[in-house]
């Protein structure tokens, strides 16, 4: 959750910038050269919105557009077919919740710059292909758009959604190979090592879990990466318990303050279930004793005769989950599973050398995830046809360079336009409501 001192802070922030722009817009002093200033530098302010707008990068668009024209050519096209089914398939698709941590504001609003960016850069390069000038970036001249073929609009209002397309498979790709990549500097394969640790994760304490510690095991599950780590937890959470082979002597030096019970399963029960005391003597055996996991007294007898299968008495979520992390001693975590997994940051990245961060990969592979994530969002929202985006205008070409030749009445043509474009707004206006009440109500 979005804390609300964040939150004081941006609607106040916004509200003094906002209402500084109405106050020197109204002065008679200040009015004139306010206004020349923000026209001068592309700048302006409406409510919740501030725009820029800058020619810098005009060359290079100039430039980028007048090279290679035939690839370029065969590179609009495929987008414009692609984006013009995307943009129909994505008129019944849903829009999800999101609930987004706050120490990862950064990543969202980098991976949303850049998504953006290459968005904008898309439109730009497409527009002096096809011989259409803008003022800056990227505001095109309407007359120029009205001119040119509505194929050729087409492309134009589609590569914005196809850069953003390829860009998250761009991400996915460096993700990927994120391993190969980092491969000078990390190794995988061999577990997983701990970054961070809650403080109130139930990992904590003398022989719990610490910051650089490398987990090879989760019970007789072997963990070699993050994918590794989340299945067995999973495999844990959802199987019953499993037992620990304890030797008849060992049994017979320990002292339990109740006595046994026998259960309807015909297994014996030694131990009140809600005695800590009894928990306690039980970890210490099982740190030193205890090497062997079993599900029943066969699969201890194999290995010795004289052996038992003692399996943790608890309740039905919770689990007794034996951590090994060389070369300390063994964790023994008593809890729920999904515990574990919320309050333990792992990667499966180990620095070769000392002086790297083991941050590292974590913060790359997050923004990573973020640009894929929002680059694709953001194909994915502009591809409905609805008012106001890239979909509006890609409807509405496409209905020109389709139904032109079929359809004569332009007001008939306008009219479908109208209505699909309505009943997209709507589905998109629907799906985004229910992402939201899909996360608070959580």
């Amino acid at each position: 959750m979005i804390p609300v001192s964040l939150v004081v802070v941006v609607v106040g922030g916004w509200t003094v910038v906002y209402l500084t722009d109405l106050v020197l817009k109204s002065s008679v002093y200040f009015k004139h050269s306010y206004e020349d200033w923000l026209e001068n530098n592309g700048l302006s302010i409406s409510p919740f919105h501030i725009r820029w707008q800058t020619a810098i990068f005009n060359r290079a668009f100039y430039s980028w557009g007048r090279r290679k024209a035939r690839m370029l050519y065969q590179w609009f096209n495929f987008g414009m077919v692609f984006d013009s089914i995307f943009s129909l398939w994505k008129t019944t698709d849903a829009v999800p919740g999101i609930n987004l941590p706050v120490n990862q504001l950064t990543y969202f609003f980098a991976a949303v710059l850049i998504s953006g960016v290459v968005h904008e850069i898309g439109h730009g390069i497409a527009a002096i292909r096809e011989q259409v000038r803008f003022n800056a970036f990227v505001d095109l001249f309407t007359t120029h758009l009205q001119l040119i073929s509505p194929v050729q609009q087409l492309r134009i209002f589609c590569a914005g959604i196809w850069h953003n397309f390829v860009l998250a498979l761009l991400g996915i790709l460096a993700l990927v190979l994120l391993p190969v990549i980092l491969l000078p500097f990390y190794y995988t394969g061999v577990g997983v090592l701990i970054t961070e640790v809650a403080e109130d994760s139930p990992a904590i304490g003398p022989r719990g879990l610490f910051v650089g510690d490398l987990v090879t095991h989760l019970q007789d599950c072997p963990v070699t990466n993050v994918q590794d780590w989340n299945e067995c937890l999973d495999t844990i959470a959802y199987e019953p318990q499993i037992g620990y082979c304890i030797s008849a002597s060992t049994l017979q030096q320990l002292s339990f303050p109740v006595r046994a019970y026998k259960r309807l399963d015909g297994s014996t029960e030694c131990c009140n279930n809600h005695s800590l005391t009894d928990v306690n003597n039980f970890n210490n055996a099982f740190a030193v004793e205890a090497t062997q996991v079993c599900r029943t007294n066969k699969d201890c007898t194999k290995s010795s005769s004289s052996s038992f299968c003692i399996i943790p008495s608890l309740e039905t979520h919770t689990r007794l989950i034996k951590v090994k992390h060389p070369p300390q001693i063994d964790m023994l975590y008593v809890g729920h599973p999904l515990h574990l997994h919320y309050t333990v940051s792992i990667t499966s990245f180990i620095p070769r050398f000392n002086f790297l961060s083991i941050d590292l990969p974590v913060i790359v592979e997050t923004f990573v995830k973020y640009l894929i994530s929002l680059s694709g969002a953001l194909a994915i929202v502009n591809a409905v046809p609805c008012f106001a985006l890239d979909g509006q205008w890609i409807l509405n070409s496409f209905l020109d360079a389709t139904l032109t030749s079929v359809i004569g009445d332009n007001d008939v043509k306008d009219l479908i336009g109208f209505f699909i474009l309505l009943g997209g707004s709507v589905l998109l206006a629907a799906n985004v409501t229910l992402g939201l009440w899909m996360v608070t109500a959580r």
